[in-house]
């Protein structure tokens, strides 16, 4: 880490330019250029101290006064400001730039756009940037959790700052070489040029440049390039990991190759936190061929083995007796009375005036990315080490040291690249039982759940319940009442923590839950619908939640899209143009008329054909969404078309915008019109990707179009991973009833039980 050899500062004042024109600099202190020759790290901490102030431009952007406009978001860069500039680059003597990634790497195309960054701002090319995922890194605090459509828009200025310090010490060097103002050189592709055609590469300059040399660098020099000089950022750029993955080359926690780590599975209770009581045949099973040990742990009774095959064969031979689990006895139709019961009560009288009520269930769904959990976990004496995929290893290592009676310092967690995640690796529940695993069997070992355990023991998005009442006169929507109630979510993996230390920033008071606390940072009506009201009550049940992709707006926007166009019907206006009479400010009507111009919003379709449209807006970005389906049967409806217009202010990857938009249409497909999960007696029934119905690629529309709107000036990253589900669940709620004739009440739409259920 840099820092760790040498540290020394370096002040600068000046002025510069960013993208919102001419910016005064104050006393701008870098820390740390890492004695290392003969490469050159840089770790910078950012911060003004100048006069001036409101003609600064802060690396990280600063919460909007507001309350009502204070989004999850920006709580989570507030927690993380203090530390977010100790980030660490390093350039080689081959002049290929290292950059070390505070945050996990799920699929979103994190790596790419930061690596976009720092070739930006090094004006180096882009091939020449390596993103590597930092460890677990407890100084960062709250800076290294990886959610809430929050990377983005929490690095792109510490980022940029990171790379611009990198090449003001290159220009420096060169400048002192040649005996030149730094002001006179410039730098292209990887190669400081001066006066009379002199050229250096990076390459060249990165042994002098790492020398103990401390001096200070002008806040010309080192300025972030203004947006409007961008050549990289904000063009579609395919992914750097894109070729690894096709091919396989990727590593991904159990590909890798740790020195003694053995293969291990775990037989699991048949209820949600069974308990194990006694292991019947243990003796029986160590005798299988390449078992090496049977250990029982608090979740299950784990087989290691020689191979995964020999290790899945004890499991499944084990013969357990079990103690009863959270929620034995409970099924889907007694949670949904639980819920039913505690939604929060209307407050406006249906009596007074017109109204349009509607009440809606959603099903428990699980993240089924294709990793299922995984961990490799090596645990000693007096060490540990973990390997796995996270996306909050701060608060993996802390409970990781705790449960093995370690000092956090001697637990080394390395992040590993995930195979999706949608929420899921927020939990760390495959490294904490690996490490369990690990020291009663006094061995390394190589955790992997099967497919049906991480669908029946992995976490899952909590069921829920909405009733919502709009009341309307004269063409106006005079108020909006929308109540939820929800199955507990888990937000004990790093967010919790970070709502808490910022607890007087968010716009609730009194003894206001984390959970609603997260809602009313999330959940906001674009719409201006008289006074609306958003509240949440939650069903405390002993379940394996978490946040899955757009955690409560996915139900909660989806569901109120869906009255959004039974309030048109009702007032004899068309969905597009109610809403966008409704809809706040230019840029939400920009998408919305982009996805009804480029969609033929309107055009006559055969029957059993319609169209629908959706509308969200969250973290700083809005999008619209308008497809086109087929229900001719209603029990195998299909999506044909989709046209999805979205706005993030700045985009970095439009390319990776696109992928975003369309993992997002994809999901919203699945769980609104077939893949849920069933609870039985304790248990989901669903096992299987066969039983879990997330939509398959025919499932998936041939025609799509995905509209990145341009920046305006000034602007900067909104979030963008969680945005693409809510209006896309409208919109195909909304073809559907059209379609069909019949309003969708509960969700997914179709979802029978077809197959037979794994054995418990």
């Amino acid at each position: 880490m840099a820092g760790a050899d040498a540290e020394a500062d370096a002040e600068a004042g000046g002025t510069g330019t960013d993208g919102n024109g001419p910016r005064e600099h104050g006393r701008r202190r870098f820390l740390t250029y890492l004695v290392a020759a003969p490469t050159l790290a840089v770790a910078t901490s950012i911060g003004s101290e100048s006069a001036a102030p409101s003609k600064a431009r802060a690396a990280v952007p600063s919460p909007p006064a507001p309350a009502d406009i204070l989004d999850l978001g920006d709580v989570l860069i507030l927690a993380g400001k203090p530390t977010s500039g100790l980030l660490v680059l390093k350039i080689d003597e081959e002049g290929t730039v290292h950059f070390r990634l505070p945050r996990e790497e799920v699929g979103q195309g994190l790596t790419t756009a930061v690596a976009m960054l720092v070739a930006e701002e090094l004006d180096t090319p882009l091939a020449n940037v390596r993103v590597q995922l930092d460890d677990a890194r407890p100084e960062l605090l709250f800076n290294q959790l990886t959610g809430s459509s929050n990377s983005i828009r929490s690095l792109y200025g510490p980022v940029r700052h990171t790379a611009a310090a990198a090449r003001a010490r290159m220009v420096a060097t060169a400048a002192r070489e040649w005996d030149v103002r730094p002001e006179d050189l410039s730098v292209r592709e990887g190669v400081v040029v001066g006066p009379g055609g002199r050229k250096a590469s990076y390459a060249s300059l990165t042994s002098a440049a790492a020398g103990e040399r401390t001096e200070e660098l002008s806040g010309e020099l080192t300025a972030t390039k203004p947006e409007s000089d961008h050549s990289l950022v904000g063009v579609p750029t395919s992914r750097i990991d894109a070729r690894a993955i096709v091919t396989g080359q990727q590593e991904y926690t159990l590909d890798l190759d740790v020195p003694g780590a053995k293969p291990a599975m775990v037989r699991r209770p048949p209820t949600l936190g069974g308990t194990v009581k006694s292991v019947r045949n243990e003796a029986q099973v160590r005798g299988m061929p390449g078992v090496l040990d049977v250990v029982a742990v608090e979740t299950g009774v784990a087989v290691v083995a020689e191979t995964f095959g020999q290790a899945l064969d004890g499991k499944d031979a084990l013969k357990v007796d079990w103690g009863r689990g959270t929620v034995d006895g409970l099924s889907d139709d007694g949670i949904r009375k639980k819920l039913r019961a505690a939604t929060p009560p209307l407050v406006v009288p249906p009596v007074l005036t017109d109204h349009t009520d509607a009440e809606f269930d959603f099903a428990f769904v699980s993240h089924a990315p294709l990793e299922s959990n995984s961990a490799v976990a090596d645990v000693r004496g007096d060490r540990a080490t973990i390997w796995s995929g996270l996306k909050s290893p701060i608060v993996a290592q802390q409970t990781i040291a705790a449960e093995l009676g370690l000092p956090q310092e001697k637990v080394t967690v390395h992040v590993v690249q995930g195979g999706g995640s949608f929420g899921r690796r927020l939990f760390f529940d495959a490294a904490l039982e690996a490490a369990r695993i690990s020291k009663k069997s006094r061995r390394p070992v190589r955790l992997m759940w099967s497919r049906i355990d991480d669908m029946r023991h992995g976490r899952m998005r909590p069921a829920t319940h909405h009733k919502i009442r709009a009341t309307h006169s004269l063409g106006n929507v005079i108020s909006f009442e929308h109540r939820v109630a929800a199955v507990e979510t888990d937000f004990r993996h790093g967010l919790g923590e970070i709502l808490t230390a910022n607890a007087s920033k968010l716009p609730v008071a009194g003894n206001a839950t984390l959970a609603q606390s997260l809602f009313l940072t999330t959940v906001k009506s674009p719409y201006n619908f008289g006074v609306t009201t958003q509240l949440l009550g939650e069903v405390p049940l002993r379940m394996p939640t978490a946040s899955w992709r757009s955690v409560y707006s996915a139900n909660t926007r989806g569901a109120e899209e869906i009255v959004v166009d039974e309030l048109a019907e009702k007032m004899d206006k068309d969905p597009v143009e109610f809403r966008r009479s409704f809809l706040k400010s230019a840029r939400q009507r920009a998408v919305l008329d982009k996805v009804a111009e480029d969609g033929e919003w309107g055009r006559k379709l055969p029957e059993g054909f319609a169209q629908g449209v959706g509308f969200h807006e969250e973290y700083k970005s809005r999008t619209a969404c308008l497809v086109e389906i087929d229900a001719r049967d209603p029990k195998e409806p299909r999506v044909t078309k989709a046209v999805i217009a979205v706005d993030v202010g700045r985009p970095v990857n439009p390319r990776g915008l696109e992928a975003q938009m369309l993992g997002g249409l994809t999901d919203a497909i699945s769980t609104t019109l077939r893949a849920g999960l069933h609870i039985e007696d304790g248990l989901p029934l669903e096992g299987s990707y066969s039983q879990f119905h997330y939509a398959r690629q025919n499932d998936s529309p041939r025609d799509v179009a995905v509209h990145v709107m341009p920046a305006e000036e000034g602007a900067e990253p909104g979030g963008a991973g969680e945005l693409g589900v809510p209006a896309a669940v409208g919109a195909i709620a909304n073809a559907y009833a059209r379609a069909t004739g019949t309003r969708p009440r509960s969700f997914p739409v179709n979802f029978d039980v077809d197959f037979d259920p794994f054995p418990r």
